[in-house]
């Protein structure tokens, strides 16, 4: 994608091979800012005088409209309107490998536990378990490298009930399953009050499986999933009840919302016989100012955003980064381009597309579903 792209043609005007342009948005579509230069001087040198010979050797690329020289020394780069529009295809062609890239080459990152945070007894730890698993997963979509650490294994804890005869083989086995019981904790719930001796066995499941297990009883694992991942650390607990919500101000939802939203659209035009073909990326590049491009902006940066999460440790940046996109995408689709779903242009359904597999490829990060309904 264009900032993949951008990242190993700015680090060639510089004559690296690795490093981190760090870049970060220069305000409108397609413009992109580079810190470098200031890492690259010497004493006494002057950083503008650095970005000003890389922003020669930049304006060679033909998908660069512009590099010069902003503020004290950032390298600014705008992309062609052309190069911009391309991404409506580049991103559904390239699927679930759209946020890829070597950014993160030759740095390695620990395998994390394979635990299921969704069955950790506390919000804290749900947090930290979830958050390692994601950091490692971002880390080798930008290009690193797992290694395995050793790990010691703990001794399973002891049962809280004996497994005598009176209380039967069924409360032995939920007592020693534990509080990560996972299916076990569904499937007592179900259990009758006159069960006999599970009810016991019931009542330290519940007790035992912690508000993580509750709030995904109540909200489901999806949004759980998602509220945990974009919890800073040391934030405070997500509330269940507000995880739960079918609203656009709840980010667990209004992410998922808006892939369904997009694919909704797909639908809708299929289903009138309209496909994405025929694409002209001029029609979509002459949008200036537009919601669209705004749309096509916002995802060029998929590939970096995973970078910088990953680097930083912050999966939560990342799915605020998601948030970001996602809103970008409904008020797209909301747009009249979108709504006339009969006459609605090739290049708006390559558009849908792109956001659709964006936004998928980054849930699919967070191990969150994309529905294509909701």
């Amino acid at each position: 994608m264009i900032t993949a792209d951008l990242r190993r043609a700015i680090l060639a005007a510089a004559g690296r091979t690795d490093g981190d342009p760090q870049l970060r948005p220069a305000g409108g579509p397609g413009r992109y800012a580079s810190s470098l230069p200031f890492r690259l001087t010497t004493p006494g040198q002057d950083p503008r005088a650095v970005a000003a010979r890389m922003a020669v050797r930049l304006e060679t690329e033909p998908w660069i409209a512009t590099a010069e020289v902003t503020g004290a020394g950032y390298l600014t780069v705008t992309v062609t309107p052309k190069a911009l529009a391309a991404l409506a295809v580049r991103i559904p062609r390239a699927g679930p490998a759209c946020p890829a890239s070597d950014a993160l080459r030759g740095r390695t990152v620990p395998d994390p536990s394979p635990a299921d945070p969704l069955t950790e007894p506390t919000w804290p730890r749900a947090r930290a378990v979830l958050a390692a698993q994601l950091t490692a997963r971002l880390a080798t979509t930008a290009g690193a490298t797992l290694f395995f650490p050793e790990r010691t294994s703990l001794p399973p804890p002891a049962p809280p009930f004996p497994a005598t005869e009176e209380n039967g083989p069924v409360v032995s086995a939920v007592a020693h399953a534990g509080a990560d019981a996972g299916p076990v904790v569904s499937a007592v719930a179900y259990a009758r009050a006159d069960a006999g001796p599970v009810v016991p066995a019931v009542a330290y499941v519940r007790a035992e499986a912690g508000p993580v297990v509750a709030a995904v009883a109540y909200a489901g694992p999806d949004a759980v999933r998602f509220a945990l991942a974009r919890m800073p650390p040391g934030a405070a607990a997500p509330e269940p009840a507000l995880v739960a919500r079918h609203v656009l101000a709840n980010p667990a939802y209004a992410v998922r919302y808006a892939h369904a939203a997009a694919a909704a659209v797909l639908r809708w035009a299929a289903a009138l016989g309209t496909s994405p073909a025929g694409f002209r990326p001029r029609l979509l590049a002459e949008l200036s100012g537009s919601e669209e491009l705004a749309l096509l902006d916002a995802a060029s940066w998929l590939p970096e955003r995973v970078a910088v999460a990953a680097r930083r440790g912050r999966p939560d940046e990342f799915a605020g980064y998601l948030e970001e996109l996602a809103a970008r995408t409904i008020d797209t689709m909301n747009t009249t381009g979108f709504t006339t779903i009969s006459s609605i242009s090739s290049e708006r359904l390559w558009l849908a597309d792109a956001a659709r597999t964006a936004l998928a490829a980054g849930l699919g990060l967070l191990g969150v579903g994309a529905p294509s309904r909701l």
